[in-house]
Parts: structure tokens; C-alpha cells; sequence
């Protein structure tokens, strides 16, 4: 399934609590439950102002779906077209 990239503004997002946090991510977890198995939290980052998630799902629309359940900001969405690290370099 692809995997996607989700940037999301959210002011002070840097600044937020533990608790806060811990609401968001409760919160990000059930509607994960209402929208089944076809979609799936890896990670997110955060940022001062943004927080950067990756989602496996199989297409935008879950993930737009997934953001609007939520009540997040899914400002960009952007499908994963590769990945590299550092041993990408070795011949």
C-alpha cells in the first residue's frame, strides 16, 4: 500500500503538552478504529509550528478522510515515491 506524507500547521504545535499530545494522538487513534484496517499511523514529527505524519493507506482520500474524522489540518498530502538513506550512496 502507498505510504504518505501529511504536513499539518498547527500553531505552538511545538509547544503542546504531553497531555495534549497524548489527546491528539487518542483522538487520531479512533477514528484509525472507525476507518478499519485500510489505514495506518507509522509516525509523526513534530515541528514548532507543523507536525509531519506518515500514513500507509491506500490512496489521499482515506487520508483526507482520516484528517476530517479527526478534526486535524491536512494542509498537504503527499504520496511517497521513494525512499533513501544513506546506504542508497554505496555502489
Amino acid at each position: 500500500m502507498p505510504k504518505f506524507i501529511i504536513e499539518r500547521e498547527i500553531p505552538g504545535a511545538g509547544s503542546l503538552t504531553r497531555d495534549q499530545l497524548q489527546g491528539i494522538s487518542q483522538t487520531s487513534c479512533g477514528v484509525l478504529k472507525v476507518l478499519g484496517p485500510k489505514i495506518q499511523w507509522v509516525e509523526s514529527y513534530v515541528t514548532a509550528d507543523k507536525v509531519y505524519c506518515v500514513y500507509i493507506a491506500p490512496d489521499e482520500a482515506t487520508v483526507r478522510e482520516h484528517a476530517r474524522l479527526g478534526g486535524f489540518p491536512a494542509n498537504r498530502v503527499s504520496e511517497v515515491r521513494g525512499i533513501i538513506d544513506p546506504t542508497t550512496a554505496e555502489a
